[in-house]
């Protein structure tokens, strides 16, 4: 065997599929053993292949398992006395198995090798055998195809789990990707190793994906597909702008200052509130930035969504207060789960927002039933001017503040 150009290959493949060169070796020596069994084995015997990388020779086994009489069946009668519902044992194959006391009669590290044993009377059941098989490396036709279909089958296998374990590990982070195709409503997204892909109902609504365009995504879940792994994910996820935050505000990074929720309506308005346990911190201005560059990163991502970023507050009154930013609140009064926000007369559409959003998603942020009403006209409920605190679109609720009974 050519070893260093055996080495060479499995080196490139290691390379260029990112898969590790031991894997390879391993899929390399199932293939031969494969071959070898369709070649010159019998049918049901196992067969394993081991190839030594500093030599190039190629050695072949029979496995047998050492088993007994409460492991296997010895005869077909065996199963007739079965208790309903109890699995049946596997029957005995002289190819596959061997009796524990044949085993210790027979099978020595003189004569044979013996796997994970140091003495033959160590032999118990459970074993395996290790039987050396002659040398043969003039494989026909069959066999070979047999060997070359085996370890295409083995680096595909290799590379789907190396895939899946490497973007299983950044489930829940952002990634670049470039926009391959579209089909069906569903974006294709190239992330390098693998395609990924953006359901229609994961897209900012209003934006529009050209092929070739590099966006950032918010990777929602890994899983496995029939033969490939499937990998979603979203630019409309709320934790999609909390993570854009992390990677432009060093404090969030550093834990200087903390994400305490966020509410968002894709393509249209977020609102997040943030929180600094450091005396001296600005937690929103650390967001915004000098000039606002920090937070034009993020909206630049975004498109024409618009961000609010409020300082959040173990005080339920202020926290409300400032959850209907831009508006000034005059006063907010907590029942309970219920928070009664009082305006100036001027700023009260403000306050409700168009169709009800600012104080929708104010709701949403505290977790508080919001009514907001006129600072002149208290008894008066405006249209669209109360919202409920309904649980958070990202599946997991923000931290808030405690109502002023549980207090």
């Amino acid at each position: 065997m050519d070893l260093k150009a055996l080495i060479q290959t499995v080196n490139q493949i290691s390379t260029e599929k990112g898969i590790e060169a031991e894997k390879i070796i391993a899929a390399i020596e199932d293939s031969f053993a494969a071959a070898y069994k369709k070649e010159y084995g019998e049918k049901g015997i196992v067969v394993r292949a081991k190839l030594d990388t500093k030599t190039g020779d190629l050695k072949f086994t029979q496995i047998k398992e050492v088993v007994d009489e409460s492991t296997v069946r010895l005869t077909d009668e065996d199963a007739t006395e079965t208790v309903e519902g109890e699995e049946k044992l596997p029957r005995y194959s002289p190819e596959r198995h061997v009796l524990i006391a044949d085993a210790r009669k027979e099978f020595s590290l003189a004569g044979q090798a013996l796997a994970g044993q140091a003495k033959k009377k160590d032999i118990k059941v459970g074993d395996e055998i290790e039987i050396v098989l002659p040398v043969q490396t003039d494989f026909g036709r069959i066999a070979a195809q047999t060997a070359k279909q085996v370890i295409i089958q083995k680096l595909r296998e290799i590379e789907r789990e190396s895939i899946f374990k490497e973007y299983k590990d950044k489930e829940g982070q952002i990634v670049s990707g470039v926009v391959q195709r579209f089909e069906r409503g569903n974006v294709y997204v190239d992330l390098g190793r693998v395609t990924a892909i953006l359901p229609y109902n994961e897209s900012i609504p209003g934006e529009h994906y050209r092929v070739a365009e590099r966006l950032r995504f918010y990777i929602s879940s890994v899983g496995v597909d029939l033969k490939t792994p499937a990998i979603i994910v979203s630019r409309a996820h709320p934790k999609f702008v909390s993570k854009l935050f992390e990677l432009e505000v060093p404090e969030i990074a550093d834990g200087v200052v903390e994400i305490k929720g966020i509410a968002r309506e894709p393509g249209s308005r977020t609102k997040i509130a943030v929180y600094s346990p450091v005396e001296g911190i600005d937690p929103v201005g650390s967001c915004v930035g000098q000039r606002g560059t920090r937070v034009m990163a993020v909206t630049n991502e975004l498109g024409a969504e618009k961000l609010d970023i409020i300082e959040w507050s173990d005080k339920p009154e202020d926290f409300v207060a400032n959850s209907l930013s831009p508006t000034k609140v005059k006063s907010v009064e907590i029942r309970g789960n219920e928070a009664l926000a009082l305006v100036p007369d001027s700023e009260l559409s403000l306050a409700i927002g168009k169709g009800g959003q600012n104080v929708r998603l104010a709701a949403k942020l505290t977790g508080y039933k919001i009514d907001v009403r006129s600072q002149s006209r208290p008894s008066e409920a405006p249209e669209g001017g109360m919202a409920s605190g309904a649980a958070v679109s990202d599946g997991e609720a923000p931290i808030y503040p405690k109502g002023a009974d549980e207090e």
